[in-house]
């Protein structure tokens, strides 16, 4: 008989815990968690709902103790949570892959606008994250029960949830007794509820998972139910928008970042189980060949569930093919003998694969993400971007494409732009092949292989570089922290929006470097009413270059105190917040705030500035407004060494950064040729090639040196000042001294070169006439030797 008491009493336990914990100002105790849980294991309960959940994946004892009430066979249903129409969203434990986490719906079949989005974000910087929720239900105006007496309207995931949780006792109890234990378990009930399900028609896969719940379709699979394996989702069809987005929105093509897609592995053999072989791509024709597919996955499925990620490429053949490319991925996964079974459990999986291919985009259109830089929480405290919104602490939504910058990335695709992500270092990408380089909101290190390899890709290669930076201001952070009741311990921010110190080092080769205001106000640009959000400021760029300078109030701890002085009559200080300028080949653009184009909390967008950068630094196609006379820079912007913003000394940064103390290597999110390497070598393009006043870095000795690339705190890579302003700023005017667009920046190096070789050229031409002289001399002497 199914345990729907302790179920019901479970439940009201939580509810307990909700209210509880709202009570005390939304503080919770995993110890509560643990002790209801071990409740539930000794009772035995079949089916468990959790109508609570949080973004923190990585604390271990409660996702461990998930996985023991799973692998104890007990079904768990979860809210997704109710951070919606935000992407990036998913609590935990419902974003687990061995839990059925549940999204809301209104009675139209609409995604609910609180309910959250996927994709889950465990996976990056290296992977691609999961397809959740699994599934939907109704779960706004729903009527139930108050705790006391009557009635009332309730709405939130939190309401979703149980309903799936009652659908599944139901499912439960319409199996026979003795044939429960060998059918039901948390992965042939998810089986039976993802196959059961009715697909929306509007929403995507990463809003409604499968579907609508359906009783009694999921009630007719498990009626014939067989132990078996499958995979969710079984089907990628590129031609299905918008339920495939974003796959759906940009085709593949030869020469690109492989796309990775990421499914679960449901076994519902056993709670442990096995991939036997390396998955096997079956073309349905020979275009199929033209795709090129690795495959990582979990050896050992346990409890239930595992994951396979499919990496696709084409190959450089197939660079000017358009149409479709279809087949199947198969997998074989087995798990032990049932009791009574004499052989292993064995199933062949299947996942199909519909693919839009096209010809290799032209250069101008190809834009580069940059993933691997960032740093998302867990397990770092890292501060929200915008410091105006008092109820979210926390940038913990991925800053990926596809989740709160995916109204970015769908404008991009919209103007024709084809964007990849890159979750390795910049030193595992051909700058040849793409027209800019985006960097937004990035919190973590670089390499000094990465700063080299940039430095000549702009230079040399012509690559665009877009930058949107964030406020960073170390008396702030401070500011900040908090003591967790939970851990007994202090949180602090581990860096600012963005960390301005590392990519003041990325951008030193350029004279370019950002300060630590925090910048908040309205201004008008191309048109357009821009709100600028905790950005920061610009405190160097080189003379010759385009500034635009608006008028903010600082609200850091040093500018707020300046603030207070003023009257309220008192004018702004203009504060330069967008910077465009050319280096050597390629062309440079850096902007002090990514609230405008990040999805979480923007209030207003900046996406029409964004086209026009990426109009110049791909085309160095030039906006009248933005490339004004009067905006040209006759001097240098120069902020000294000493007033630039300096790293945090009370942070060990290495516990949470993928850079410091770590080895640079190229993952399997890369090319195929480049897997396992640094990624390409410098000696592939010019060497050496020196910007004005900058100190030479040999360029020629490629990325496999032996320099300590981990020793990430070193000095910044900029022109150190004199003892004096005056005499630092002589020195600084012949960093800055050249327009960057004048040919001089480009020739006038080569000049003495040059020369060198024309000289040698016309020695060499003077050494072989003199040679063939003497040659004429021997001979005709040897001749008349001969004939005497």
């Amino acid at each position: 008989m199914l345990n729907a008491l302790v179920l019901h009493q479970i439940q009201r336990y939580m509810h307990f815990v909700c209210s509880l914990m709202h009570s005390l100002l939304q503080v919770s105790y995993t110890s509560w968690f643990l002790d209801a849980f071990n409740y539930a294991i000794a009772t035995n309960m079949d089916v468990l709902n959790l109508s609570i959940g949080g973004p923190d994946y990585l604390d271990l004892p409660f996702v461990e103790k998930i996985w023991e009430i799973t692998a104890n066979n007990i079904i768990m249903v979860s809210a997704i949570g109710n951070d919606g129409p935000l992407y990036g969203t998913l609590n935990n434990p419902a974003d687990q892959s061995d839990v059925i986490g549940v999204g809301g719906i209104d009675y139209s079949d609409h995604i609910a606008s609180f309910s959250s989005r996927g994709m889950s974000t465990w996976e990056l910087p290296h992977g691609y994250g999961r397809v959740k929720p699994d599934i939907v239900a109704y779960g706004r105006d729903i009527m139930g029960s108050k705790i006391s007496a009557g009635c009332k309207s309730l709405s939130g995931t939190s309401v979703a949830s149980p309903v799936v949780a009652g659908v599944v006792c139901l499912l439960v109890s319409v199996i026979p007794e003795p044939d429960r234990k060998n059918i039901l378990n948390p992965a042939s009930m998810k089986q039976a509820l993802v196959e059961g399900a009715a697909k929306l028609s509007g929403p995507n896969m990463y809003e409604q998972g499968a579907g609508r719940v359906d009783l009694l379709e999921s009630y007719e699979i498990l009626k014939s139910y067989k132990p078996r394996a499958s995979i969710f989702p079984s089907f990628l069809d590129y031609t299905d928008c918008p339920y495939s987005w974003p796959f759906c929105r940009q085709p593949l093509y030869a020469g690109a970042m492989p796309v990775i897609f990421n499914a679960t592995i449901l076994n519902g053999m056993g709670v442990v189980g096995y991939v036997d072989s390396t998955p096997t791509w079956h073309p349905s024709d020979e275009e199929g060949n033209l795709l090129n597919i690795h495959f990582t996955y979990s050896e050992i499925i346990w409890p239930w569930t595992g994951y396979l990620a499919i990496h696709m490429q084409i190959k450089e053949e197939g660079a000017q093919f358009s149409g479709k490319i279809e087949g199947n991925v198969t997998l074989r996964v087995s798990s032990p003998p049932a009791q009574g079974e004499k052989g292993p459990r064995i199933s062949i999986c299947v996942l199909q694969l519909k693919l839009n291919v096209v010809p290799t985009p032209p250069r101008s259109k190809r834009i580069l993400w940059d993933q691997f830089h960032n740093i998302k929480y867990p397990p770092g405290y890292i501060p929200r971007d915008s410091l105006d919104v008092r109820n979210d602490i926390l940038d913990w939504h991925g800053d990926h494409l596809h989740t709160n910058f995916h109204i970015m990335f769908n404008m991009l695709r919209d103007a024709g732009y084809y964007v990849e992500s890159l979750g390795s270092p910049l030193t595992c990408f051909d700058a040849r092949l793409y027209g800019t380089l985006l960097l937004v909101d990035l919190e973590d290190e670089y390499f000094a292989e990465e700063i080299e390899k940039l430095r000549d890709d702009v230079v040399n290669t012509g690559l665009g570089l877009a930058v949107f930076s964030e406020w960073y201001n170390v008396d702030t952070m401070v500011k900040m922290r908090f003591f967790d009741d939970n851990t007994r311990s202090w949180w602090t921010p581990v860096t600012g929006g963005a960390n301005v110190p590392a990519l003041n080092d990325l951008l030193a080769p350029f004279g370019i470097a950002f300060g630590d205001k925090i910048l908040n106000g309205d201004f008008s640009l191309l048109g357009e009413q821009n709100r600028y959000a905790s950005g920061t400021d610009i405190v160097r760029f080189p003379r010759g270059g385009y500034v635009h300078s608006f008028p903010f109030l600082d609200s850091s701890e040093s500018g707020a105190t300046q603030n207070v002085l003023q009257t309220s009559g008192s004018t702004k200080a203009d504060s330069p917040i967008l910077g465009l300028t050319v280096m050597g080949e390629g062309r440079i653009a850096v902007y002090g705030d990514s609230n405008c184009l990040d999805s979480s909390h923007m209030v207003t967008n900046c996406f029409t500035l964004l086209r026009k950068i990426l109009d110049f630094t791909n085309e160095d196609v030039r906006d009248p407004e933005l490339f004004s006379d009067s905006n040209k820079q006759d001097s240098p912007l120069y902020e000294a060494d000493n007033q630039l913003p300096s790293r945090r000394t009370d942070v060990n940064f290495s516990a949470y950064s993928a850079i410091v103390g770590k080895e640079l290597i190229c993952r399997t999110d890369t090319r195929l040729e480049i897997w396992g390497t640094k990624g390409y070598s410098l000696q592939v393009r010019g060497r050496n090639r020196r910007l004005p006043g900058y100190p030479v870095i040999d360029l020629g000795r490629g990325l496999n040196s032996t320099s300590d690339a981990s020793n990430i705190w070193r000095p910044r890579l900029t022109v150190r000042s004199n003892k004096d302003d005056s005499l630092g700023n002589r020195y600084l005017g012949l960093f800055y001294g050249d327009e960057p667009d004048a040919p001089m920046l480009v020739g006038g190096h080569w000049l003495v070169p040059v020369v060198v070789a024309v000289t040698g050229i016309l020695l060499l031409s003077f050494w072989r006439i003199r040679q063939k002289r003497r040659r004429r001399r021997k001979g005709s002497s040897s001749g008349r030797l001969a004939n005497i």
